[in-house]
């Protein structure tokens, strides 16, 4: 059966916890691994699993997200069911306001679900680490014969009161919805594990504009999917869970574990980006058959210079992107962004570094994220002194130092005159 399959990224949070990085950017373009945006994710799970037809909703500080968009995700226009198209908040509602929850921001483009009239609809956050095959979700979803479908993942029961808890049948068939309870029922047949919603989802379409609207008229609602939506729902319709564990990457090794980070803080988002640096790491972005993608740029590849004694451009245990520079410079156990320079005598350990950043002289760095554009003047010491950063810097209670950096620059066109 060939089903008509509508996309909608939920892209438009303001990552507070997330701060400073998300001081000029929306926590979907915060850069990850190098080279990616955090929104490469979802993006790329949808178009690897044969999803071409995605609305991507934002919202706040989103001229960052919009220019990557841009740089990498625009479709040719030859194919008009294939199209990547941002959407700002269209003030549908009432009182004409922002997006004021997750079913909000699909009901102000409820026009876009009627006039395509998909047989499914998949609404997915823009705010995780983790690689999915969302195609086996919708077929999952058609076998159950639901009406609607969320993504779950099992999650120890001492954190039930960090996610929305799904309480379910043994079939799978959502009995009711936990909203960060801590004394959330756990798992039938496994009294130390909560299924935990990853706030992804799959609707057939008459019953999710059905909700939508009915929604839209009431007053005491947050107009929120999991806290609203599908509670009323589930005494009402074929509510299932997915179990996320179950998912398998076509190119993946049999039997390879699933992977999800909730990047929500700054802590959270470093140990994220470090997994990447192990020799085999949990997060797989080599796998050709399912590529992470992202913007291209004409970068030169990365350079390592000098080869002296206390003076030798190198790097170990690291990830180092297009267009660095490491002119006698030494990193370990670091993530590093594209363009960035690292001059003779200067360490960087255990840090991740964003684009175009430019270490000084004999600056020494450690345990610290670099916003872009970030320059240090020589001598530069960051992580070795905590109380000394604080007064700088970010620190948070683990001890990692973020340095903001500078806005870029941002070339505009010339006439004469």
């Amino acid at each position: 059966m060939q089903l008509r399959v509508l996309s909608f990224v939920l892209a438009g949070g303001k990552g507070t916890r997330l701060y400073p990085l998300t001081k000029e950017r929306a926590k979907p373009a915060v850069p990850f691994g190098g080279q990616y945006r955090i929104i490469d994710f979802v993006l790329s799970n949808l178009v690897n699993s044969g999803i071409h037809s995605i609305y991507v909703l934002i919202q706040f500080k989103s001229q960052s997200l919009l220019q990557h968009l841009r740089d990498g995700w625009e479709f040719s226009g030859i194919l008009k069911d294939r199209y990547i198209i941002p959407v700002p908040a269209q003030m549908r509602s009432p009182g004409e306001t922002w997006y004021r929850g997750t079913a909000d921001a699909i009901f102000q483009n409820v026009n876009l679900i009627e006039q395509s009239d998909p047989h499914v609809v998949a609404v997915f956050g823009a705010d995780h680490i983790y690689r999915m095959n969302i195609r086996e979700m919708i077929e999952f979803h058609e076998q159950k014969r639901a009406q609607a479908t969320v993504a779950a993942i099992p999650v120890p029961k001492e954190f039930a009161s960090e996610f929305g808890v799904i309480e379910v049948a043994g079939d799978g068939r959502v009995i009711a919805f936990h909203e960060k309870n801590p004394d959330a029922p756990t798992m039938p047949g496994n009294p130390d594990m909560v299924l935990a919603s990853m706030g992804n989802y799959i609707f057939s379409t008459g019953p999710l504009l059905k909700f939508l609207y009915e929604d839209s008229k009431m007053e005491k609602t947050s107009h929120d999917f999991g806290r609203d939506i599908l509670p009323r729902w589930v005494s009402r319709g074929d509510v299932f869970a997915y179990d996320f564990q179950t998912n398998r990457i076509p190119g993946d090794p049999i039997g390879a574990p699933v992977y999800w980070r909730d990047v929500g803080n700054i802590d959270a988002y470093y140990e994220a980006t470090m997994d990447l640096r192990m020799v085999t790491p949990a997060l797989n972005l080599y796998n050709r058959q399912w590529p992470l993608r992202t913007a291209s740029y004409d970068d030169p590849p990365p350079k390592f210079t000098f080869d002296e004694e206390g003076r030798r451009g190198s790097a170990v245990d690291s990830i180092v992107s297009a267009g660095s520079i490491f002119s006698g410079g030494m990193v370990r156990n670091s993530i590093i962004g594209r363009g960035v320079r690292i001059h003779a005598g200067s360490t960087v350990e255990d840090s991740i570094v964003f684009d175009n950043c430019d270490v000084g002289r004999r600056c020494k760095v450690r345990k610290a994220i670099l916003d872009k554009n970030v320059h240090l003047a020589e001598d530069t010491v960051i992580g070795y002194d905590l109380e000394a950063d604080k007064q700088k810097y970010h620190v948070t209670e683990s001890g990692i130092v973020v340095v903001e950096g500078r806005r870029s620059r941002v070339q505009v066109s010339s006439i004469e005159v």
